[in-house]
């Protein structure tokens, strides 16, 4: 008995062992999940986005506006570069040239001075023709031409966001109305049923609202579909991953204001870029024909050379007489350049150019037939919408007291099952059209915006 009992004490002894060991080793594993934890649950914490932050996100993750800034930035250096080539250019020559000797001081070829040649020298060149100058008016123009392009994307950016934003606040909106709607579907399922237990209501008001009951769950389930939709689709704008956890917490609706129409043509007038973009590339390639007319002209250069060319590579050098004498000098150029015959080359470029300038007129017409339209129509979308609204709203409150009193009546006996779906469906359907028509309200503002650059 007494060794039985020593037996029991060691083996709970061992056990207690263990589980403090096992106890220690896991408080450490145990600590670090708890960590983990509450990390996530921190990180986890839905970002709040309102209207301008989801813009500047957008401007600073879109693909396309970030090609046109490029873009804008390419020209801009290619006018710098057409500009540097009107002005005087400073180069460095180093030359060694060495020749077979003919047994005298001279070199055995006439072209060369001597056995030993040295020459290094500073050369200013300048070039005058009117082409060169003209494509760099033609460059300058082209920058800001491509500087409007990148305006035009940055709105379209803008326009993109609005919609996407717009969408999303309609979906949780929708959502929210939907199981308001499938609350009342079910108390008015409760109700019906306790006035067929009651013998005052028929079989067929039951399965009237468990059908009503379905049709909402089924269109709850429909508009939750969409909102995930509109969250991926604004993620997908301001947001390096799509399943980032945010709320969007403004009503574009209500934070835009439309404008007077006068006031709205005004700026336009004087902030699209895309009439500004096509003003300038018909400017640019106007001043592209000159310069290919200029073509057939005589081109002006000049060179200034300063340095040695000598025998020796020496400030001064020492003849056969003793005389000493200055290597360092200078010397001067001009050229005149006449074009007598190119095979047609210049002709070719001046019908090109020509073809080019028609391109730009043409576009031109366009684009200020197209800003007139899309000004009126843009303004007459939002106004229509924002008419729309207000008459949404005032029908979406006289549907929900409609449903109100038919519900009434029905407990009184006055009203049938049909009746009451027929009221609750409308009232879905206007709180929705009411929802769609901000959304609309809203796109057309920032449509417009990218007339007026005002948002």
């Amino acid at each position: 008995m007494t060794s039985f009992r020593k037996v029991s004490l060691a083996c709970a002894g061992l056990l207690l062992l263990l589980s403090a060991a096992t106890g220690a080793a896991q408080t450490p594993r145990n600590t670090a999940a708890k960590a983990r934890i509450a990390t996530h649950a921190s990180t986890a914490l839905p970002v709040r986005i309102t209207l301008a932050d989801a813009i500047r996100r957008a401007r600073a993750l879109s693909p396309v506006l970030e090609t046109a800034e490029a873009n804008a930035r390419i020209a801009a250096e290619m006018a710098v570069q057409a500009r540097a080539a009107n002005l005087p250019n400073l180069t460095g020559v180093s030359q060694y040239l060495y020749t077979q000797g003919n047994g005298t001081l001279a070199s055995r070829f006439v072209a060369n001075n001597g056995v030993h040649e040295y020459v290094a020298q500073t050369n200013v060149h300048q070039n005058v023709s009117p082409s060169l100058f003209l494509a760099y008016r033609s460059s300058v123009i082209l920058a800001a031409a491509a500087r409007d392009r990148a305006q035009i994307a940055a709105r379209g950016v803008v326009v993109a966001v609005v919609q996407a934003y717009a969408t999303l606040v309609a979906a949780n909106e929708k959502v929210t109305s939907a199981q308001g709607t499938l609350r009342a579907a079910q108390q008015f399922l409760v109700i019906t049923r306790k006035r067929e237990k009651n013998g005052d209501a028929a079989r067929a008001d039951v399965v009237k609202a468990r059908i009503q009951v379905d049709d909402n769950q089924v269109n709850l389930e429909s508009m939750q579909l969409a909102q995930l939709q509109a969250r991926i689709a604004l993620a997908l704008l301001i947001f390096h991953r799509a399943n980032r956890n945010y709320v969007v917490v403004d009503d574009p609706a209500h934070i835009l204001k439309l404008p007077a129409f006068v006031k709205a043509q005004q700026q336009a007038a004087a902030n699209d870029p895309q009439l500004g973009a096509a003003v300038k590339t018909e400017k640019a390639a106007h001043k592209n024909l000159v310069a290919a007319r200029f073509g057939y002209l005589p081109t002006l250069s000049f060179d200034y050379y300063f340095g040695i060319d000598a025998n020796a590579f020496a400030m001064q050098s020492t003849l056969f007489n003793g005389r000493r004498i200055q290597n360092l000098g200078y010397s001067a150029l001009a050229s005149l350049n006449v074009p007598l015959f190119t095979w047609g080359a210049t002709h070719s470029r001046v019908k090109v150019a020509e073809f080019q300038q028609q391109q730009a007129q043409s576009a031109l017409s366009y684009t200020r037939r197209l800003h007139t339209g899309e000004l009126e129509l843009y303004y007459s979308q939002a106004e229509i919408a924002r008419r729309e609204i207000q008459i949404r709203k005032q029908s979406t409150a006289d549907a929900i007291e409609s449903r109100k009193l038919t519900l009434l009546r029905y407990k009184a006996g006055l009203a049938t099952a049909l009746e009451v779906v027929n009221a609750e469906s409308t009232v879905g359907l206007e709180r929705d059209a009411w929802y769609d028509a901000e959304t609309r309200y809203a796109t057309a503002l920032a449509n417009l915006a990218t007339l007026t650059g005002n948002l």
